[in-house]
């Protein structure tokens, strides 16, 4: 059941400016990783490419294959020649999409937005134009655009407290990625390798492969005194039968699920809720609004790998809830102690 008195606030934390990473640390495995045990609340320090160690035969790793979008495009309106960026969220229909505008006095309903070459300069020769067809929720605006502009004039977007340039598109992307969808990167995943991927294989842990398409909340504050209220947006999943199968057979044999990122667990959770709650999954696939706060009884997820979460968060409820509030809170002081680097291009945790 869950926990009614939950505040935001109780969600809080002070972050030095100095600890949200920038950048990429190379090599991608060479990353922090604290190892979190929820059964003693002991806490270790190690590093990424030693988590082969804590991982066992038999074991699943659950790994989210959604690729980032090139999905930040910039324009001018075509009227005013005033300067407008859209972040596409997710695509609802061939040439819709739903979308933040910025700034959003700019984009209403009839706006027609000339897009622009990827350097950002003032170049275009007007024929590729997005058009503002409707104001959704929270400042959504839903706009038509030709779905080949997102591959010759859209960026990969960075979360907005990454303020250096990435040399490399392909950094925020896991080596894995497959599946183009997301507007955020499954930042957990960016830590593994090509080749710490065969070891872990070759340790006989099984690797299967979901798809969940990152959206809106995952750069999204929640604003609502009482997080029970905060609106989810929702985010399209898929669970094949081969996964499914490794799932379940994990499962029966009293075997680990580990999720690498939250987004992995909210996948397998929807999945296992579809499937009365038994911890059982079916293949499946559809679009999921579950907000996982302190008090969900977790069904199909026995580890979780994941970074450092932004305060007041989605992912860090997530967290607090798989791992209990009191450890994470203790966990998170740890790290900012021991300067820990934080959020997307930051350190990870293990918890077990």
């Amino acid at each position: 059941m869950l926990n009614a008195l939950l505040r935001t606030s109780d969600f809080d934390y002070e972050l030095p400016s100095e600890l949200i990473a920038q950048t990429p640390r190379e090599p991608r495995d060479h990353s922090r990783l604290m190892v979190l045990h929820r059964r003693d609340g002991a806490i270790e320090h190690r590093r990424f490419f030693e988590i082969v160690s804590l991982l066992n035969p038999g074991d699943v790793l659950v790994l989210n294959d959604s690729r980032v979008l090139p999905a930040r495009l910039y324009g001018r309106r075509v009227d005013t020649n005033g300067a407008v960026e859209l972040l596409l969220l997710r695509r609802l229909d061939a040439g819709i999409w739903e979308s933040l505008a910025r700034p959003a006095r700019r984009a209403r309903p009839g706006a027609k937005i000339a897009l622009l070459t990827p350097d950002e300069s003032s170049s275009s020769d007007g024929s590729t134009v997005a058009e503002v067809v409707e104001t959704g929720m929270g400042g959504v605006r839903i706009v038509r655009l030709a779905d080949e502009a997102l591959e010759r004039l859209g960026k990969v977007p960075l979360p907005p407290y990454i303020h250096a340039p990435l040399e490399r598109p392909e950094r925020y992307q896991t080596v894995y990625a497959r599946a183009n969808g997301s507007v955020a990167a499954p930042t957990a995943g960016l830590h593994f390798t090509p080749e710490l991927l065969e070891t872990v294989r070759s340790k006989g842990v099984n690797l299967a492969f979901i798809t969940l398409h990152v959206g809106l909340d995952s750069f999204r504050p929640v604003r609502e005194d009482d997080p029970t209220h905060h609106p989810m947006h929702k985010e399209y999943f898929e669970l094949d039968a081969a996964a499914a199968e490794q799932i379940n057979q994990a499962r029966k044999e009293e075997q680990r699920i580990i999720c690498v990122g939250t987004t992995a667990v909210r996948a397998i959770e929807a999945a296992a809720l579809k499937h009365n709650g038994d911890g059982v999954v079916s293949p499946c696939s559809g679009w999921t609004d579950l907000l996982i706060l302190p008090g969900h009884r977790f069904r199909a997820v026995d580890a979780l790998i994941t970074n450092f979460h932004l305060p007041r968060s989605t992912l860090l409820m997530l967290v607090s809830a798989f791992t209990g509030k009191e450890l994470i809170d203790r966990a998170y002081q740890e790290a900012i102690r021991l300067r820990y680097r934080f959020y997307s291009f930051g350190d990870c945790m293990i918890i077990l």
